[in-house]
């Protein structure tokens, strides 16, 4: 009977609703994120106190106050709100002589909060990057592979391995075709050149050897009739560039003009090694040739020599001046000759050619176990007897080295063991040596690299000799040829007149290039080398 009761009831009720807001248009709460994130930034600003605040007095005193702990922090914190520069009333349990200042602590506080916000925004970006690839590699269309031909049933597999088959036989038709075209177009031009090349020679045959006497003479006589050649630098250039690539043997190349080394240097390559002095960077090659001008001075006639050619550039030609000279010549090589056999590089050369320390020189020669007797005594006399004549020599000295000053110049006169060793062999390779340089005529200009070009030539000429001497037949065979294209402001080799007449003999083909007789005149005035 009560239940019966109980269910009238029930059914008499109307059904509950859902609550509804009071106000229309308006949430019903505060949202969880927000919430949360409120929550984080009061338990981060908690932490960052606490920890601000033991820093700044660990910092400041050495030790954290024990009175400073999580548990006081939220007081700390609203104390600080209130008053930010008191940090005793944010923690009274702990000294005032305990606590850092508060500039100190805001510091921290700031930095550290600086470096929390750093590390959230690269976490949230890298979660947000991630979420970003998995988006998208799971919205890609899935690949399709592509099925193996060998996998196809039937006829489809075997069209598609022929089609292959074809593409390839087809690529290799076009590489053998393009092989072929490039084999007939190198030997079209070989074809062409040896044709041009005989049609020179036809010519140059049936040009006459002795021009009739109404004509007037050649003004540039070709190399074939004379050692020396006379023109201006075109004409030089050309005739150079045919002597050098007519050249059987070793060639040894002294030029003014980059071109030369630019239009000879693949042909000759192809016979033998090519090596480049180019102590002014010129040429555009990064492989150059480095020489010491103290290597071999060891021996005091190689420091002769050494020394007569590094002052060729600047000797005084008056016989007045030949006194001081000599004295110049004499100091050179005394100190080539002491660099050398005390294993000193040429910077010291250069410092005593300045006059500076050049006791150091005179003790190594008079000191020294394998020194060339009599050196020393020479040196301390040549240093002694005549002051003014001494100073004057030594101007001459120092000017004939001051290239030495210049940094490039110095870094090519470094000796060097592999560089050393391709020099001396590459007579036997038939190589080709090329010493590039700057025309320099006025007296009064700058030597820069003209001594140590004119020096290395020299040495060249006298290795030559040493190795014709060596031979059975007392001659090079194939012969050393000279191409010395404006040898008189390039490398002006004292030499030369001797070299004219007697190199031939020896396997040596001098073939000089000059500007005019003047020229030759005013740096060998007591040879006539044009005749």
């Amino acid at each position: 009977m009560v239940r019966e009761t109980e269910r009238r009831r029930t059914r008499g009720r109307a059904p509950m609703s859902p609550r509804k807001s009071a106000t229309p248009g308006r949430p019903g709460g505060v949202p969880d994120g927000v919430l949360l994130g409120v929550l984080v930034l009061a338990l981060g600003l908690t932490l960052l106190l606490w920890l601000a605040s033991g820093l700044a007095a660990l910092f400041a005193h050495g030790t954290w106050p024990t009175a400073i702990s999580l548990r006081n922090t939220p007081l700390a914190l609203r104390s600080l709100l209130t008053d930010p520069k008191d940090l005793h009333a944010a923690w009274p349990d702990a000294p005032a002589s305990a606590l850092a200042g508060y500039g100190l602590f805001w510091g921290l506080f700031f930095g550290l909060a600086m470096v929390l916000v750093v590390l959230a925004l690269f976490v949230l970006s890298s979660f947000a990057r991630h979420r970003a690839l998995r988006a998208a590699r799971k919205n890609a269309p899935p690949r399709t592979a592509t099925p193996d031909p060998g996998l196809l049933p039937g006829e489809e597999s075997v069209r598609i391995r022929e089609e292959a088959l074809r593409r390839r036989e087809a690529a290799l038709r076009r590489e053998e075709e393009e092989l072929t075209r490039r084999e007939e177009e190198a030997l079209s031009r070989r074809e062409k050149a040896l044709e041009a090349r005989r049609e020179t020679l036809d010519l140059t045959k049936q040009t006459p050897r002795t021009p009739p006497a109404e004509h007037a003479a050649p003004a540039v006589p070709s190399p074939r009739r004379s050692p020396v050649l006379l023109g201006d630098a075109r004409t030089r250039l050309a005739e150079a560039i045919e002597a050098v690539q007519e050249a059987a043997g070793p060639v040894l190349v002294v030029t003014s003009q980059p071109a030369l080394w630019q239009e000879t240097k693949d042909a000759r390559a192809k016979l033998g090694p090519v090596l480049v002095h180019d102590p002014l960077l010129r040429c555009d090659t990064p492989d150059r040739l480095h020489w010491s001008p103290t290597a071999g001075c060891v021996d005091a006639r190689t420091a002769t020599v050494r020394a007569r050619a590094l002052l060729a550039p600047v000797r005084p030609v008056s016989r007045l001046d030949m006194a001081t000279a000599d004295t110049a010549e004499t100091l050179l090589r005394c100190f080539l000759h002491a660099a050398d056999t005390d294993g000193r590089p040429v910077s010291h050369v250069h410092r005593w050619a300045q006059g500076s320390r050049v006791h150091e020189a005179v003790t190594i020669l008079r000191t020294h176990p394998t020194a060339a007797p009599g050196l020393g005594g020479e040196l301390e006399a040549a240093l002694t007897a005549y002051p003014e004549r001494r100073d004057m020599a030594q101007q001459l000295t120092a000017r004939a080295l001051a290239g030495l000053s210049e940094i490039h110049l110095r870094e090519s006169c470094a000796s060097r063991r592999a560089d050393t060793a391709r020099l001396d062999s590459f007579l036997a390779e038939e190589g080709t040596l090329y010493l590039v340089g700057v025309s320099t005529e006025d007296p009064k200009a700058p030597t820069g690299a003209q001594p140590f070009t004119t020096a290395l030539a020299s040495d060249v000429v006298e290795h030559g000799r040493r190795e014709a001497a060596r031979s059975p037949a007392g001659r090079l065979d194939p012969p050393l040829t000279l191409v010395l294209e404006d040898v008189a402001a390039v490398a002006p080799l004292p030499d030369l007149p001797a070299l004219l007449a007697t190199g031939p003999a020896a396997g040596l083909r001098p073939l000089a290039f000059l500007r005019s007789q003047e020229q030759a005149r005013s740096r060998w005035p007591d040879a006539d080398l044009v005749g």
